[in-house]
């Protein structure tokens, strides 16, 4: 089957990324737009925008039926889901299926179980994959709060359908737990319309480790090596790395040659992510699998040079995927930075207003993936993350100080955003000795709050005011009623 047309079910910068390889590839394109969203990258990308309706933005790119008419309408023979929204949703795989349209990622029915967490564990399990002990309510709900106990403190509490980090809890002690999993399932089922827990040993001080992994569906998997994914607040990811600093060579071997047997054991089609839990000891533990593109997926694109959207076209199209694992290297080092509308001195409280200036880094070795323009406005329909900052190094002392470099570079005027706090992560010591966990934030809150500089600001915003030629040209022009009086001596 050949793709000649692809409608990109998503927006902001992964869409916008997305659309870059397909037309470099010489497919027509398209994207999706709410009446409520304003013109992006993406919009100025796509050959064609389609408009969708709902309630709230978020509702119209939820709704399967409304994304299947609309490639229908225009004669799009494949859809891409990007991330989040439907990129993992059966229902949609099966719709389009039904359509004769190709979805850009794996079947219906290996997303059923990878997104099914308890299913997945179990399958994973019987497979001898490591997984960390633990109790599922779905084995006797009866019974569930007392194998919970028995598995050990400290506990964490998952829903079954989760994703995110939404509805997760750490319970340290007896008394905690079966308020803390009242509060999940309640959790679970706001956020996923399914309340079913399981909870497994929490490892103290965990690295989050993932690997991206390609498949043909035909049996044939490789792995792209791993990324490191310690840097969380509330289980959200902020900066991703790659190598992980935790890994010697045969210990990176070996966990991402698990995740590829993994993915061979599903028969799995396109991208996706293998994510572990990584003890202290060395020893790792399966979490889950994402069963699509990942936000953090350019910095394996830095150190491997591979187009990873490039392979899931040319896999969705039925072409051969001749790649061999040998052939997959790691090349230097490569950080992502995630920039986000929030506040951190303020609980990281989501920001919104208009975007007045917006100047993004460049240079060597730096890549922005952006979802804005300046002159339009963050609001509170999506999600706070605005763009990623990629940078690539020879190795990670480079990468950190272009990464440093890059993040002060980043000017938005108009809208708080996370930048000053992502730099202070990479000025910490214990980041740049590569002394993490997932709880590294929380620990070293008071050390990472941003302390107000009245003066260090006001310099700042004067000299961002002035390298702005625009600003300057306006300041310095001669107004049209001076204009017109011509040359004149008092």
């Amino acid at each position: 089957m050949t793709v000649s047309k692809l409608l990109v079910a998503n927006r902001g910068e992964i869409a916008a990324r997305i659309l870059r390889t397909a037309r470099a590839q010489g497919l027509g394109t398209a994207v999706l737009r709410h009446g409520a969203e304003q013109t992006g990258p993406a919009h100025l990308i796509a050959d064609e925008i389609v408009e969708i309706e709902g309630p709230t933005p978020v509702a119209a790119y939820l709704e399967t039926a409304q994304i299947v008419a609309a490639a229908q309408r225009i004669g799009a023979n494949a859809v891409h889901p990007g991330y989040g929204f439907l990129a993992e949703n059966a229902a949609l795989v099966r719709a389009l299926d039904a359509a004769g349209i190709t979805f850009v990622g794996p079947t219906a029915e290996v997303i059923d179980l990878m997104g099914d967490k308890v299913r997945a564990r179990a399958f994973v399990e019987d497979r001898g994959f490591p997984v960390a002990p633990s109790a599922i309510e779905d084995d006797d709900p009866a019974t569930f709060v007392e194998r919970a106990r028995t598995v050990g403190y400290p506990l964490l509490i998952k829903p079954s359908a989760g994703g995110g980090g939404k509805g997760m809890r750490i319970v340290r002690g007896d008394a905690a737990l079966v308020p803390e999993i009242e509060t999940a399932r309640r959790e679970g089922q706001r956020y996923f319309g399914d309340g079913r827990l399981f909870v497994e040993r929490y490892i103290e001080r965990p690295r989050h480790i993932e690997v991206q992994v390609m498949g043909d569906g035909r049996g044939h998997v490789v792995h792209f090596w791993e990324r490191e994914c310690s840097i969380q607040r509330r289980f959200q990811k902020i900066i991703e790395e790659t190598p992980s600093p935790a890994l010697n060579p045969e210990q990176r071997l070996e966990i991402c040659e698990t995740a590829a047997d993994i993915a061979r054991a599903v028969n799995y089609r396109g991208a996706g992510t293998v994510e572990f839990i990584y003890a202290p000891d060395g020893a790792f533990y399966f979490l889950e699998m994402n069963t699509r593109l990942q936000v953090e997926h350019p910095v394996t694109e830095m150190v491997t040079g591979r187009d990873l959207v490039a392979d899931q076209l040319r896999i969705a199209a039925g072409e051969p995927f001749d790649v061999a694992q040998g052939d997959v290297r790691q090349d230097g080092h490569s950080i992502e930075l995630r920039i986000c509308a929030e506040d951190p001195a303020d609980d990281f409280r989501p920001a919104i207003g208009p975007i007045l200036l917006l100047d993004e880094p460049r240079g060597e070795g730096v890549r922005v993936d952006s979802g804005l323009l300046e002159g339009s406005a963050v609001t509170t329909d999506f999600d706070p993350m605005l763009a990623k900052v990629i940078v690539h190094g020879r190795d990670r002392a480079e990468a950190i100080a272009r990464a440093r470099g890059a993040v002060r570079d980043y000017v938005l005027l108009g809208v708080k955003t996370n930048a000053d706090y992502l730099d202070a992560i990479l000025a910490h010591p214990g980041f740049t000795a590569g002394e993490v966990s997932t709880g590294f934030l929380a620990e070293e809150a008071e050390a990472l709050r941003e302390r107000p500089d009245a003066a260090r600001n006001n310099v700042l915003i004067a000299a961002t005011a002035l390298s702005d030629s625009r600003l300057v040209a306006e300041v310095e022009s001669v107004p049209a009623i001076y204009r017109k009086m011509g040359a004149w001596r008092n």
